[in-house]
């Protein structure tokens, strides 16, 4: 039987979704995240605002070492001390939103690293495959570990699962 998940936050109210696969795998084989919601939730990413007021949806060890700020968002906490994030409106406006994920992507991709799988689910692996193209962006205009050069573009891979630290 497919486990069921109920949420409860500032953005969905009694909200339900099924896990469908084991957490962390069967993903579909053109979507390698080289980052678990974990590791990007670590590193810095969304200027620690963006999973305030979830956290019961996801499991604790994802937080254990989470850079969060109850407050505001907080491009200091980012790997790369930048802000990298577009405002929500943007993503509304742009169409980027599913309603099922108010969140936008990085929502998406939490909930499917846990197991769900969606309507949405081609469509959000079309626009992480996308978003390689700042990788190449990266590799081909900065000596390679060099922090400092292109830090917006290597902090959004970062938000897109990408670890441009290896870059």
């Amino acid at each position: 039987m497919k486990k069921q998940i109920t949420v409860n936050d500032k953005m969905q109210s009694n909200y339900r979704y099924y896990l469908s696969e084991a957490s962390g795998k069967n993903f579909h084989s053109g979507f390698k995240p080289e980052l678990t919601p974990e590791e990007m939730l670590g590193l810095g990413v969304f200027g620690g605002k963006y999973m305030t007021d979830c956290r019961q949806e996801f499991p604790a060890a994802w937080f254990k070492k989470a850079k969060l700020c109850l407050e505001f968002h907080d491009p200091k906490l980012n790997f790369f001390g930048v802000n990298a994030s577009q405002p929500l409106s943007v993503w509304q406006a742009n169409g980027w939103i599913h309603p099922d994920d108010p969140r936008g992507w990085f929502q998406w991709y939490c909930r499917y690293f846990l197991g769900r799988r969606h309507e949405d689910d081609e469509r959000q692996i079309k626009r992480w495959r996308a978003f390689r193209r700042h990788w190449s962006a990266v590799r081909n205009n900065c000596v390679r570990g060099d922090f400092d050069c292109r830090k917006k573009q290597r902090q959004a891979l970062l938000h897109w699962a990408y670890d441009s630290r290896r870059i």
